[in-house]
């Protein structure tokens, strides 16, 4: 089996950098729902607005390869000493080629690189495969700085 290959996102992934997002949000939303944590409904305004027109800035978007096909995304956001991961997404039908951890591979060597001394992320409590991954990579438990219950918080040092 081939292995997940990472690169920057360019112009032309626009299409398939929103599909992701597309299935992150509606996913996401869809487990909220299944956890009590919101009514079923559409996707918040912000959300389809990412959606229909992806832009983060000042941050990288990555994006693995599978079998020349995007199966996953991670927006990488640097700032200081302190770098951010979000939307850290992997197609369902891919997970398991090592897309994931490629993904998380490639944002700690680019945070490492831009001078950031740890990496952060948070997660919903019932990813539990996420969280799995998450701390086979280092990552460690953390205070919550999220406002919204049951998101765990993280943190890596990269140095």
């Amino acid at each position: 089996m081939n292995p997940a290959v990472v690169r920057s996102a360019a112009v032309g992934d626009a299409a398939a950098v929103s599909e992701l997002l597309r299935a992150y949000h509606e996913h996401t939303e869809a487990e909220k729902v299944a956890h009590d944590l919101q009514e079923s409904g559409p996707l918040a305004p912000a959300y389809a607005a990412e959606i229909d027109a992806p832009a983060f800035p000042g941050a990288d978007v990555l994006l693995a390869e599978h079998d020349d096909r995007v199966v996953g995304m991670v927006v990488l956001r640097v700032d200081g000493a302190d770098a951010e991961i979000k939307r850290l997404w992997v197609d369902v039908e891919a997970r398991g080629v090592g897309a994931g951890g490629a993904l998380l591979a490639e944002a700690a060597r680019r945070a490492t690189a831009a001078g950031a001394a740890s990496l952060r992320l948070s997660v919903w409590d019932w990813r539990r495969g996420a969280l799995g991954l998450y701390r086979s990579r280092g990552f460690v438990e953390v205070a919550s700085w999220e406002v919204r219950e049951r998101l765990v918080c993280l943190r890596m040092p990269l140095r």
